[in-house]
């Protein structure tokens, strides 16, 4: 019997460990190590941000999913990760920490065959001096970030209907943050909340990125086929901010946040401040902290981990200038290159270089997006990581199963509203995400799939998709068959 962890139960973990029980049944054993109880449709946290879901309407408890399965589930947080075992354990384990209200603090060793890190990442809200909801900002990274801020956001609206103008920040928050496309549909929806209440003219409404153009959404931009017609996003993003009355700020890295003032650095050196009423802010992302040691105890954590503390796979990390960067330099199996029985999917992995272009303000800091991967691509490299890893434990050689970004597309769809008919959703699907300029030398990408609408159509997409995916992540009959 081959005994499989996996570290996480988001979206990249999540769908991991159900397609390895899926594919290895009851002959082998998998178990999940994560430090919450709940799964979490993350991208509809946005609505509850706005009072449009509860906490409930976007989780649901992983026990009895699990359970379900067969799936072993101890509710703890990883700590180490010793791949060559040590003079107790003669294979590779983790040590984790219960959070599970039994055993709070208590630590265990768990032995593993193979090990994902599918850990996500770090909410780094300590890397911009001030930034988070028991500092200075809201968020709405998790469920709960996203009910506070809408418990706060609603005195703000009651301020309005008082006939006081308010001011909403909403965008980045560390000058190489990344997830700007939540933080654009957060602040379409706030912008249509007060628009529906006839609030508009008592709301100065302003995003904040650290983009170098609108749109940029950390994947450098793009072209979008929108009706035979090729658009920038950049057009793309800036026309539908328009249409909300939303004023924009690019190029700048927040630094310090006060009650009430952000200070941020833009990219041609001018220090600002924008003051605010109510600001979300999305952090930097790093790695969770995890440490490595060797069977003699010395500490490999360097080895394994990149600086930012994601963990190094089958890419190329071999410095250069970003120009000479080619899609074959990013992982296509996310395989650790050290420890063959390691994997690290979704967000956990470490980029082997921005997809946007590095940007740096004369005073050295540098202001742009960093890679995102998460959502689609991140539950695709979970799935992949689980088959390959269930068919070397059946006995297959090679890894069958790839998915490089630099290869794969990712839809994403953007839905301001809640109504069946008063609602916008702008869709827009890129292939690659990691564009390939020798492949698409015009472009960087397919132009037969890179495209985009906006319409009601987008928005009612955007609501299936979160019952579809719920159905997905709950095992309902013939989960399998609903893509990534």
């Amino acid at each position: 019997m081959a005994k499989v962890v996996v570290l996480g139960a988001g979206i990249s973990g999540h769908t991991c460990a159900s397609f390895l029980k899926k594919k290895l049944g009851k002959h082998h054993e998998v178990v999940v190590v994560t430090p919450n109880s709940y799964y979490q449709w993350i991208p509809s946290n946005i609505w509850v941000g706005v009072g449009q879901m509860s906490i409930d309407d976007v989780r649901f408890e992983l026990k009895k999913v699990y359970t379900r399965w067969g799936i072993v589930l101890k509710q703890a947080k990883a700590l180490e990760i010793h791949p060559e075992g040590d003079a107790e354990v003669y294979k590779g384990y983790v040590t984790i920490e219960y959070t599970d209200g039994l055993r709070n603090g208590q630590t265990e060793k768990i032995d593993y065959d193979y090990l994902v890190n599918a850990t996500g990442p770090k909410l780094n809200f300590e890397a911009t001096e001030g930034l988070g909801p028991d500092k200075n900002s809201f968020s709405v990274c998790t469920y709960s970030h996203a009910a506070h801020a809408w418990e706060h956001l609603q005195d703000n609206i009651k301020k309005m209907q008082a006939g006081q103008k308010q001011r909403i920040l909403i965008g980045t928050g560390h000058a190489m943050a990344t997830c700007q496309g939540a933080a654009f549909e957060y602040i379409l929806n706030v912008a249509h909340e007060i628009k529906k209440r006839g609030l508009s003219d008592k709301a100065q409404i302003t995003w904040l990125s650290n983009e170098y153009e609108l749109g940029d959404f950390g994947m450098g931009g793009a072209f979008i086929n929108r009706g035979g017609y090729y658009t920038p996003t950049k057009v793309f993003t800036e026309s539908i901010m328009a249409e909300y009355g939303i004023n924009w700020i690019r190029r700048a890295g927040i630094h310090n946040v006060e009650p009430g003032k952000a200070h941020y650095e833009t990219l041609d050196g001018e220090e600002m401040t924008q003051e605010f009423d109510f600001a979300m802010l999305i952090p930097s992302f790093s790695g969770v902290g995890l440490t490595a040691y060797d069977k003699s105890g010395a500490e490999i954590t360097e080895k394994m981990f990149a600086p930012n503390k994601f963990m190094k796979v089958d890419a190329n990390y071999t410095p250069k200038p970003f120009d000479e960067w080619e899609a074959e330099d990013w992982p296509s199996i996310y395989q650790n290159p050290l420890y063959k029985n390691i994997y690290a999917p979704g967000i956990a992995f470490a980029p082997p270089h921005p997809i946007s272009k590095p940007m740096t303000s004369p005073s050295g800091r540098q202001i742009f997006p960093t890679a995102p991967r998460t959502g689609m691509p991140a539950g695709v490299m979970g799935k992949i990581v689980a088959l390959n890893i269930a068919e070397k434990i059946q006995g297959a050689g090679e890894h069958r199963h790839k998915a490089s970004m630099s290869r794969m597309g990712a839809a994403c769809v953007v839905s301001a509203g809640f109504g069946s008919f008063d609602g916008l959703g702008a869709s827009m699907t890129l292939f690659p995400v990691v564009p390939d300029w020798k492949k698409y030398p015009e472009w960087g990408r397919d132009m037969n799939y890179s495209l985009g609408e906006a319409g009601l159509a987008g928005h009612w997409l955007k609501f299936i998709l979160h019952y579809v995916f719920f159905h997905k992540a709950k095992g309902y009959p013939f989960w399998w068959l609903i893509p990534e």
